[in-house]
């Protein structure tokens, strides 16, 4: 229980320094104090964490399924966004410093383009050659022009008129030189002592209001940049969960298979993830997908659900129309257990499917087909009984393994598995999440070979919390035994 409560504290710690982090760069650094927008986005910061804790512990919680539903949306999918916005501030950390360099030489080349021109226009015009050494018209010592825009003659000389337009003094000016400065703060253009939205000196801006300009003219670039890419990553890889998942083709050639058995098809699918996100529609995408592959057996290896029969049931009732030549079979993942495995069980059994739990069948093609229950079935008593589900076979028969994790490999080598049929990884679904996935499992998608036993990693055809796969298609594997023998 400590350990429990340090790691969730940890975790608990980064998840709040995480989103602080994000409101100072997408909130506070690119809105303006005490405005509609800096407000909103406080409350956001504070609302969406909220909302991702419900959709997490709503289910574990017993809250209605209704509820679930509600939160689940926008609490799982700002989990996803949090990530590639974090990530992607993360890189416009390096790329903050370049631009304000940029932008600070680019206002420094036209401060002095700027100054050149101003020089050119005041120099001293040629005086005239009358008797008073003045221009024509104007006597020497003609009028100054004094710092209020009027003007004044020197002692003994003529007053004369100058059209200019006095400056606003005291509250006037005060008020003046607070909104040049508080527009120049906002990237405004045009302002005395102001910038432009590229962090452009003006000709008479205070290098204060420019800085504060320039700074916030990046923030907003890099902040804009970053949100809008989280969002089109989060949109693509919503859509590809939406979409349904694809069909991926596989050839394992097996030594022991017979030729009867060549070109043998199975259709794997794992992780279909049914719940609150993914309902009916999503099941029967994936029974249209399987059907049109027209297989000639159905293994469903884990995790078809995150809820309950009496939530998920009627979700579930498309897999009463798959179709096989020799069947549809299901063995029992982590998630089950979350969920009522036994329930869920009898469940799949009234939809046709065959549940395996540590037994085998003999497969009129030539092989053994055999299924184990799920390692978190342990805490319940249960888990995976290989001496049960394959100890006394003919090892001279190829064997087929079905076990949704695919850290089981090991056991099914000690038992002559041929080939092991798996899921739960989900391919890391969210990149960079492959790079944790791998640290845990020994193949986190695809085939290869440990000893004599081949694994077949699914990458599942559905999504466990955000709705959401980067970088990890979902698929349906479509897999044909080759026989040496052919």
């Amino acid at each position: 229980m400590l350990v429990f409560m340090v790691v969730l504290v940890v975790v608990l710690a980064l998840l709040g320094g995480v989103h602080w982090y994000v409101w100072k760069r997408l909130v506070r650094d690119v809105t303006v104090a005490g405005g509609t927008a800096r407000r909103v986005g406080t409350a956001a910061a504070f609302v969406l964490p909220v909302l991702s804790l419900a959709a997490l512990t709503s289910g574990r919680a017993g809250a209605p399924f209704w509820l679930q539903q509600v939160v689940s949306w926008p609490g799982f999918l700002w989990l996803a966004l949090l990530l590639y916005v974090t990530l992607a501030l993360v890189v416009g950390e390096a790329v903050r410093p370049l631009l304000r360099r940029w932008l600070e030489r680019r206002g420094a080349g036209a401060a002095a383009a700027g100054e050149g021109r101003d020089g050119t226009a005041s120099a001293p015009e040629p005086t005239g050659s009358g008797p008073t050494g003045s221009r024509a018209g104007k006597p020497a010592g003609g009028p100054v022009a004094t710092a209020g825009g009027g003007a004044s003659a020197p002692a003994g000389g003529l007053l004369t008129e100058v059209d200019a337009e006095p400056s606003p003094t005291g509250p006037q000016a005060e008020a003046s030189a607070a909104t040049d400065v508080s527009t120049a703060a906002e990237g405004g253009a045009g302002t005395p002592g102001g910038t432009d939205a590229a962090g452009t000196a003006g000709a008479t801006g205070p290098s204060g209001a420019t800085a504060v300009s320039r700074r916030l003219f990046v923030s907003r670039v890099v902040g804009g940049a970053a949100a809008a890419a989280a969002v089109g990553t989060v949109g693509y890889g919503t859509y590809g969960v939406l979409r349904g998942p694809r069909v991926k083709r596989v050839t394992v050639p097996l030594a022991k298979v017979p030729r009867a058995a060549h070109g043998y098809r199975i259709a794997v699918v794992s992780d279909i993830h049914l719940g609150p996100i993914l309902g009916r529609a999503h099941s029967q995408r994936i029974v249209d997908t399987i059907n049109a592959t027209q297989p000639d057996l159905i293994a469903i290896v884990g995790d078809l659900v995150d809820g309950t029969v009496e939530n998920l049931g009627s979700a579930a009732e498309p897999l009463a129309r798959l179709r096989a030549r020799h069947g549809s079979f299901f063995v029992t993942g982590n998630h089950e257990y979350f969920s009522g495995a036994d329930a869920w069980v009898d469940h799949v059994r009234e939809l046709g499917l065959r549940p395996l739990r540590n037994e085998r069948v003999e497969i009129a093609a030539g092989f053994d087909l055999a299924g184990v229950d799920d390692v978190a079935g342990e805490s319940e008593g249960q888990g995976p009984d290989f001496a049960a589900a394959l100890g006394d076979r003919d090892r001279a028969k190829a064997s087929v393994l079905l076990a949704h994790q695919p850290i089981v490999i090991h056991d099914a080598v000690r038992h002559g598995v041929d080939l092991q049929l798996s899921g739960h990884t989900h391919g890391g679904q969210l990149w960079p999440g492959n790079y944790l996935a791998d640290l845990a499992n020994p193949t986190v998608a695809g085939l290869e070979r440990y000893g004599d036993t081949q694994l077949y990693v699914s990458r599942g055809a559905g999504a466990w919390g955000p709705p959401v796969r980067v970088g990890a298609p979902s698929d349906i594997t479509l897999v044909e035994l080759a026989s040496k023998q052919a």
